[in-house]
């Protein structure tokens, strides 16, 4: 496996299936109240740097970092169901870190359900620990809130 994480556009074909595919789980296990996930045409603003793996032009996964005052909110991290177990998740980590640093940031956090272990050992892994709700989010049974320090 030859893995490169590198800078894509949300709504191109390999970047866009992956996130219908995140979008489609999100509702299958979520009240619409409850998701806050990003249209996929918001992930090409320009304060959102969105990255996608790609083995030998294949995609793997994705993930976005929009940048706000003061902070980074890591949204529709997401590794396809035949990629998992392969690394590609913290090698998107990685990437939006580096690109959280480049832009100065010393902060990252996102918000996730409760429902997605998976997801949540990642980014224990990576060394995000769990926070309470940040920005415009409420506490609501369903998401898990985490930070890390860069």
């Amino acid at each position: 496996m030859s893995v490169e994480v590198k800078p894509a556009r949300a709504t191109d074909p390999g970047p866009r299936a992956l996130i219908e595919a995140s979008h489609e789980l999100m509702r299958s296990l979520f009240p619409p109240e409850e998701n806050h996930f990003l249209p996929i045409e918001a992930l090409d603003a320009p304060d959102i740097r969105f990255f996608a793996a790609f083995d030998e032009g294949t995609p793997l996964g994705c993930g976005a970092l929009h940048v706000k005052p003061g902070y980074g909110e890591l949204k529709s991290v997401f590794v396809a169901e035949a990629a998992r177990g392969r690394g590609v998740g913290l090698m998107l980590l990685d990437r939006l870190e580096r690109a959280a640093r480049d832009e100065g940031l010393a902060v990252l956090r996102l918000e996730t359900g409760d429902l997605l272990a998976a997801a949540h050992r990642l980014y224990a892994r990576a060394g995000y620990r769990e926070i309470g709700p940040f920005g415009d989010y409420a506490a609501n049974g369903s998401s898990l809130f985490m930070e890390k320090r860069l």
